[in-house]
């Protein structure tokens, strides 16, 4: 496919009175989960768009929601200060994960879902039981405020990224720090791990993104030159050989991961900074979302604009593939998650 097609959406979930500020899929792709400014996280029929669930309690904008793996529960991020947790299926609070100073922005389950992580505006992240709530550790240690919290694929670690310039890993069953990821010169915006979890790639305002051995900490590679402003996003891709970083010069760039080469540049779309860069699940396509209300998907192996999707009257915020590789989901600040059927020429096998 040669040229971009401008993409239709086919589902729009609009009874948010606020920006919505991520959208996700359940894990069997039957629902999708939003967190909204206004104080809410919602749970839709993925298919019809009916509003299955309201999961109201937060106090301030619901930053940010996630299933656990088999979608059975849910935690939501809030700038009241709190995560909480929820039963995916009544709607019913279980758990409120307090404690925070400040607002918290992020919070995850561990992919086994034994374990929560919330990201809070703060120096301390906190780790609690994934299926209880009960707090379990602070993790301290960090000189300023946090910027991403993720887990290995295989649970057994964490990552915290902070405005102090670095990165930490930390036992994700205990909450003891293992190693301190020092070498950037500014704020550590995101982090990755690896396929395989052997790997960790971490992005930051000092306009590099490096890789580091998780087991170790030690540095791996920098990839340096590429971007003129801050790398805001990075992901390795489902093989674990590439590496895709995001950045506020309005490009994406894909990476060798072992060499460091830069392979392909998705230029020419995007007008202002992305919020967004990802992988499909096979790694031939990538989806960027941007704050100049598009999303775009790209051919991973030419940089080959596929399609974009022009809809949203506000920033897109988290743009994701569903399950099954066949849509796209985006949400935004005009208060809107659309679902968009991806072109068959992008999703047919190769």
């Amino acid at each position: 496919m040669a040229e971009e097609t401008k993409l239709v959406s086919v589902l729009t979930l609009s009874d948010h009175d606020a920006d919505v500020w991520s959208a996700t899929y359940s894990a069997d792709g039957s629902r999708i989960l939003t967190a909204s400014a206004d104080h809410t996280a919602r749970v839709w029929d993925a298919k019809s768009g009916k509003e299955l669930l309201k999961l109201t309690g937060h106090t301030e904008a619901v930053r940010h929601a996630a299933y656990n793996a088999d979608s059975s529960l849910i935690v939501t991020a809030s700038r009241d200060a709190t995560g909480r947790l929820w039963d995916a299926t009544t709607g019913k609070e279980i758990a409120v994960l307090g404690g925070h100073e400040l607002m918290v922005e992020h919070a995850e389950f561990s992919p086994d879902s034994t374990r929560i992580v919330t990201i809070p505006h703060d120096k301390t992240a906190k780790l609690w039981d994934g299926k209880s709530g009960a707090a379990i550790a602070d993790l301290t240690g960090h000189d300023a405020y946090l910027t991403w919290g993720a887990f290995s694929p295989d649970s057994s670690l964490l990552i915290t990224t902070s405005s102090d310039e670095t990165a930490r890993v930390w036992d994700a069953k205990t909450g003891k720090l293992l190693h301190t990821l020092s070498g950037h010169t500014g704020m550590v915006s995101y982090a990755a791990f690896s396929p395989d979890g052997g790997r960790i790639v971490t992005g930051s305002t000092d306009k590099t993104a490096k890789i580091w051995d998780s087991k170790t900490g030690a540095l791996l590679l920098t990839i340096a030159g590429g971007h003129t402003r801050a790398v805001l996003r990075v992901a390795f891709s489902p093989d674990g050989k590439h590496v895709i970083t995001g950045a506020a010069d309005k490009l994406a760039k894909i990476w060798d991961a072992n060499t460091g080469a830069l392979l392909v540049t998705l230029e020419g779309g995007h007008k202002r900074i992305l919020s967004v860069t990802a992988y499909n699940r096979d790694g031939r396509l990538v989806v960027t979302a941007s704050h100049d209300k598009t999303a775009r998907v790209w051919d991973a192996a030419t940089g080959a604009p596929l399609a974009v999707l022009t809809e949203h009257t506000k920033e897109v915020d988290t743009a994701e593939f569903s399950p099954d590789g066949r849509q796209l989901l985006t949400s935004s600040f005009d208060g809107l998650a659309k679902v968009w059927n991806l072109p068959e020429a992008a999703t047919a096998a190769k």
